[in-house]
């Protein structure tokens, strides 16, 4: 009888993941317009006078890859003042955002700082960042909000 309610479970468990990442891959584009989405002001963000206006010479850059069976592919280079993607290309999905993180799980998404919504099929998009102390981030997330999805991510070096 174990066996079977611990069976039934992961299938549960895995019935609620497929669930969750085909959500994030059945959207319109008309969802992510740049507009729909404003910048986090999540209290996890840092910004002394003195981290800003270290960072803002500082400069970080990575290459994507695709997380959790997603596809994400280009670069990323960031700045105290700019965050830009280049070649960038990620699967569909109807509430993407790019996210500044320490790590690539769903907890480093939701401690990381949210930037803004992206469009999954422009190769090239630039946001404008205020203040950011890049020494307090690892990676660049690929994350699907609705889904609670990460689609890949970057690591800055």
């Amino acid at each position: 009888m174990r066996r079977i309610v611990t069976a039934s479970l992961t299938v549960l468990s895995a019935a609620a993941l497929a669930v969750s990442l085909s959500a994030c891959s059945s959207g319109s584009k008309d969802s992510m317009s740049s507009g729909d989405a404003k910048p986090s002001t999540s209290s996890s963000q840092s910004s002394t006078p003195s981290a800003s206006s270290d960072s803002a010479t500082m400069r970080k850059s990575g290459s994507f890859t695709g997380l959790n069976g997603k596809q994400v592919a280009g670069t990323v280079e960031v700045t105290g003042t700019e965050l830009a993607l280049s070649g960038f290309s990620s699967d569909e999905g109807p509430d993407l955002h790019v996210y500044l993180t320490r790590g690539t799980d769903e907890a480093a998404v939701e401690a990381g700082m949210r930037i803004d919504a992206i469009k999954f099929d422009a190769a090239a998009q630039k946001f404008t960042l205020s203040g950011v102390d890049l020494s307090e981030y690892t990676d660049v997330v690929i994350h699907c909000d609705k889904a609670k999805a990460v689609f890949g991510a970057a690591k800055l070096a």
